[in-house]
């Protein structure tokens, strides 16, 4: 299928179906139940197919959507075999995802701006979202870009410190103050710092509580208006981390950081060690905010740029 064209190096590609391996296997045994003695597509195998993309933290919306183009085959094409339900699932994932318009880069890139572009990241406390700024620092500088790090979540001093580690190992500069200081402040320096260097990319750590959907709001927008100070059109992009590995609760946290701040993209993490890699269909669909990057291991190179053709193509190799 001219769809699943080959656009990543094959280092890449190997990587990516290495990540995926625990939720391919894991997805591809249940299917295996869900149809066994079958040989057609019936009511009986389509409500089980329900259950597999469920529990496979593909979500229920998304899952109906997909059991109803499914359905819509079968109507029309009168027969289908189980052992073509595969490419089917392939197919129509895939053109689900197509729809949303989404996913379809294959470098980490930049918009052209006048000034640096700047990235605020958000996410709660654990779902690798410094680890996450750090592997982006390290991809932008890759591409020949300069980097400027703001270390914005200042209730934690592990926070601070473990993006000192990634600036140090990356080699780019990073702009912090001392624990407890006004996050708006720090993201106003950073922002002043890369204008007078002449930086190009911005990327800005932020803290991770979700204990009061007021407060957060309240502060992320605090952060950004002062940032506008400096830069009008900042934050150019509010990207959200999610762990993958949480499954269902990752929908919930998108949920929780959509209502309280503009999220304009996505990255899932960690899903190398889970076997479910079908929240990324399901948070695609839903929330019809692009997944840029997802976590495919914990190595500098495995945060990739999200590519919904070559994700399916791995899922469904």
């Amino acid at each position: 299928m001219g769809l699943f064209k080959n656009i990543f190096s094959s280092e890449k590609k190997e990587t990516l179906d290495k990540g995926l391996e625990k939720s391919k296997t894991t997805f591809f045994n249940k299917l295996s139940k869900a149809v066994a003695g079958k040989s057609k597509v019936d009511d009986e195998v389509l409500d089980n197919l329900e259950e597999v993309l469920v529990t496979s933290d593909v979500g229920v919306d998304t899952t109906l959507k997909i059991i109803e183009r499914i359905e819509e085959r079968v109507a029309r094409d009168k027969y289908l075999g189980t052992e073509e339900l595969n490419q089917i699932l392939r197919e129509e994932i895939a053109g689900l995802l197509s729809e949303t318009h989404i996913g379809e880069e294959t470098e980490f890139t930049i918009p052209e701006t006048d000034g640096p572009y700047v990235i605020m990241v958000v996410g709660v406390n654990g779902v690798g979202k410094t680890t996450t700024i750090g592997k982006l620092a390290y991809q932008f500088k890759k591409q020949g870009l300069k980097v400027v790090l703001g270390a914005a979540d200042t209730f934690r001093a592990a926070a601070v410190d473990q993006l000192q580690i990634w600036a140090d190992r990356v080699g780019v500069p990073i702009v912090k103050q001392d624990m407890g200081s006004d996050p708006a402040s720090v993201a106003f320096d950073t922002l002043q710092s890369a204008v007078s260097t002449d930086a190009d990319v911005v990327l800005i750590d932020t803290a991770g509580r979700l204990h009061n959907k007021v407060n957060l709001m309240n502060e992320l927008t605090k952060v950004k208006r002062v940032m506008q100070k400096v830069i009008p059109d900042a934050p150019q992009d509010v990207l959200l981390i999610l762990d993958g590995s949480t499954g269902q609760n990752a929908f919930e946290q998108a949920k929780q950081f959509t209502a309280a701040t503009e999220v304009s993209s996505l990255a899932v993490t960690k899903l190398d060690g889970t076997a479910k890699g079908g929240v990324v269909i399901g948070i695609s669909d839903q929330f019809q905010i692009p997944v840029k990057y997802i976590g495919v291991g914990e190595g500098v190179e495995d945060l990739q740029v999200f590519n919904k053709f070559e994700f399916v193509d791995s899922f469904f190799k």
